[in-house]
């Protein structure tokens, strides 16, 4: 059950908050423009790339580096393939998972690690491997870590993953904004350098801006009649998200969000990109998650009976209702089954601006999620 009344208490909400999350989500923009200084002192403005890699290999634990992984290759787009290498293992720990390089990589390939901890063995020895395969070896982690040492042996690049002092009070939740920025700016300035993708260090600091700007009506002393973020996590107190999205950049948004809706607040979510969400949820929304699939719901014991999970549909956006659109036709198929729509769109701004935008107001959504139901 979802503590509405937590919602607009900020210092209950601060109590609740044992893991850091709001202040992580606060700080976004903060740790994008360390990570860039970071980038900066480590040298990747002074790099003089040879040209693209064939392709682009990710190694890292969790949820920080699939997202990662997802957000590069849709940026990059087919240009060099960004591949995730998922770890193998008995239990999701560090000394248990194991990276391997594909038998394809070599000297025209980059491996990039991202780890909010460094002490997995395996991506130490991964570094390694690449090393002896000829690759190109980058990447980011806390500083004076087994990893560290590793790409310095390696001959890679090596860039200290930007920190805030309470990140060593708490374990770090693999879906906390905090650790995607720290990880992803880094990566974000190195790409941009290769001419994979476009993000030079001014776009950057707009992305930092625009994370603020949400910070500023997204944050916990903002009501929630005004607060996007707060109002989206009451939306979905009861429901089952179906996140539909719009648009390429929009697609890693609602990905992330259905993640970190699992991790953060237990909840579980649907994500599809449209058109084909219209025909992939559809015997959804005719089933028994429909608003209207449960006419005795009216009687329920609002006391004693918990209420009846029924679907809703998120629908993220990143670009404006002109052009080519299924946001109409998503909207008539979702009321004609009397499921509700959220809707998420940015302001206009930049590729990476927009994007930051959804990423950080649904963040801060499933933040507040996880801390009014007691996740």
């Amino acid at each position: 059950m979802l503590d509405e009344s937590l919602l607009d208490t900020p210092e209950g909400l601060a109590e609740a908050d044992r893991r850091g999350l709001l202040r992580g989500a606060a700080e976004a923009g903060a740790r994008v423009r360390t990570a860039v200084r970071h980038a900066a002192e480590a040298g990747i403005g002074t790099l003089k790339p040879d040209g693209r890699p064939r392709a682009v290999l990710i190694a890292g634990p969790g949820a920080a580096a699939t997202h990662t992984a997802d957000l590069l290759g849709t940026l990059a787009g087919p240009g060099s393939p960004v591949v995730r290498l998922a770890p193998s293992g008995v239990a999701p720990a560090a000394g248990a998972l194991r990276w391997e390089l594909p038998g394809w990589a070599g000297s025209v390939d980059l491996l990039l690690i991202a780890t909010p901890d460094g002490s997995e063995p395996s991506l130490s020895l991964l570094a390694d491997q690449a090393y002896r395969r000829g690759c190109t070896v980058a990447a980011v982690a806390p500083p004076r870590t087994p990893l560290a040492e590793a790409v310095a042996g390696a001959h890679g690049l090596f860039v200290p993953m930007a920190t805030a002092p309470y990140d060593q009070e708490e374990p770090l939740a693999a879906s906390s904004p905090g650790v995607f920025w720290a990880l992803l700016t880094p990566l974000l300035a190195l790409l941009d350098r290769i001419g994979l993708i476009t993000a030079p260090p001014d776009a950057l600091e707009k992305t930092a801006d625009r994370l603020d700007h949400v910070a500023e009506r997204c944050g916990p002393a903002i009501a929630t009649y005004s607060n996007p973020a707060k109002t989206l996590a009451a939306e979905l107190a009861d429901a089952l998200p179906m996140v539909w999205t719009e648009g390429t950049s929009a697609g890693p948004a609602g990905r992330r969000f259905a993640a970190a809706l699992a991790e953060l607040a237990g909840r579980p979510a649907l994500v599809a990109e449209l058109p084909e969400a219209l025909a992939a949820h559809n015997a959804l929304l005719a089933g028994p998650l429909a608003a209207s699939a449960d006419p005795d719901d009216f009687f329920r014991d609002r006391v004693e009976e918990p209420p009846a999970l029924h679907a809703r549909v998120v629908l993220l956006r990143d670009r404006p209702l002109s052009g080519l659109t299924a946001a109409p036709a998503a909207r008539d198929v979702a009321l004609s089954h009397d499921t509700p729509v959220s809707e998420l769109e940015p302001e206009e701004g930049g590729e990476l601006e927009t994007l930051a935008e959804l990423i950080a107001v649904t963040d801060f959504a499933a933040v507040y999620l996880a801390l009014a139901s007691g996740a």
